[in-house]
């Protein structure tokens, strides 16, 4: 337990970060914390969203950093080495190195292509799902989307006879 404890009394900032007080009017924030199994690139993403009038700031971010891991995530920090992080930028690299594995795959246009509506599904789950999966593609499919969205339904659903009666111009 006493080497456990030395190591996580270690830090892994360089001594320009570690030295660097923080502001007097500085208040900690509330944070989504890191459960170790969501996508790296998201939470340092919200992380920057909270911290961003503070973005001038990099020793201040660093050091902050931290509070918003779980006990997973915290491990993998206290482990660090002492001395080997001397930017938030390296910090995150070396964050998301590590949770990589946790990153969300974006879906390829061809999953939308073969998406269509169930026997017996509603139009709702089908337009839920469909969305959702639209929603994770990368890119803009606006023209597909609407195209596949109307041959996605059942030939003699009310909605595809309406949608393929009038031109859709966009996917609102």
């Amino acid at each position: 337990m006493s080497e456990a404890l030395d190591q996580i009394s270690k830090s892994p900032f360089t001594r320009s970060i570690e030295g660097a007080r923080l502001p007097r009017w500085f208040h900690q924030l509330m944070f989504t914390v890191y459960n170790g199994r969501m996508d790296p690139v998201e939470h340092v993403s919200q992380f920057n969203q909270r911290m961003a009038v503070h973005s001038k700031n990099e020793a201040l971010i660093c050091k902050v950093f931290p509070s918003s891991l779980g006990p997973v995530a915290m491990r993998w920090f206290n482990g660090l080495k002492t001395n080997s992080i001397d930017s938030y930028k390296q910090l995150t690299q070396v964050f998301g190195s590590c949770f990589i594995t946790n990153s969300r795959v974006l879906w390829p246009l061809s999953s939308l292509l073969s998406l269509s509506m169930c026997k017996g599904e509603t139009l709702k789950v089908f337009s839920d799902r469909y969305w959702e999966m639209y929603n994770e593609m990368d890119g803009n499919f606006n023209d597909v989307a609407i195209s596949t969205f109307k041959s996605g339904l059942l030939t003699e659903h009310g909605l595809r006879k309406s949608l393929t009666g009038k031109p859709i111009i966009n996917v609102r």
